[in-house]
């Protein structure tokens, strides 16, 4: 899949907080953005080529690396972006699970500032289970979010639209339409302009204002 261009420049990236308590977290009136998804989908890589920051999340060839709550300011305080510990396959502990499961209900039910939440999912894969009972309990709680399908450069572009299609159908059985989605490559940049295009149009809608062009 051929590379996009990235028009923004690399956003400007505060480090925060890391914590497992939700209720450390600090209270503000920004937007937030949580970025979440099965183990091993790819989160940190997008979340660093999408803020043009080589080492903000931290990567690893291990799934499960991030274990916290990880609060970012970006864009000079403009909107804040939260990287959340993974579901599904890891290489930790049963209590290690629960307690990722335990703090990350908290924190999509608790904090008043969520403006929506980024699922990934993983583009080289057919429909998983795991993704589509995570997307089933974001609903149960009323809990806005977005669909962000990863990795498709490394899979051909029929591939991709098998994948999705599979995904959209699976997903059609308990929903009646589909969210916004995106389609994006950690390597590549693709729809990385995209995605920062609509949390600026979200934070236009959040405060009021119409979004810069």
């Amino acid at each position: 899949m051929a590379s996009e261009r990235e028009g923004r420049l690399n956003l400007h990236a505060e480090f925060v907080l890391s914590s497992p308590r939700v209720d450390e977290c600090p209270e503000w009136d920004l937007p937030e953005y949580a970025f979440i998804g099965r183990s091993n989908v790819g989160k940190s890589s997008l979340i660093n080529k999408l803020v043009g920051k080589k080492d903000l999340a931290k990567t690893s060839g291990r799934p499960g690396k991030t274990q916290l709550i990880n609060l970012f300011k970006i864009d000079r305080g403009t909107w804040v972006l939260a990287d959340l510990p993974g579901y599904g396959y890891a290489k930790v502990s049963k209590t290690q699970r629960a307690s990722f499961s335990a703090m990350i209900g908290r924190y999509v039910r608790e904090r008043k500032n969520l403006a929506l939440v980024f699922v990934l999912i993983d583009s080289r894969l057919e429909p998983q289970q795991v993704d589509l009972e995570f997307l089933k309990q974001l609903g149960s709680w009323r809990v806005p979010f977005s669909l962000v399908f990863t990795k498709t450069d490394k899979i051909s572009g029929s591939v991709l639209m098998k994948n999705r299609a599979a995904f959209e159908k699976a997903f059609l059985k308990d929903w009646a339409e589909l969210p916004p989605y995106f389609q994006t490559s950690a390597e590549t940049g693709y729809g990385r302009d995209k995605l920062l295009a609509y949390i600026e149009s979200v934070n236009a809608e959040l405060s009021g204002r119409d979004p810069l062009v």
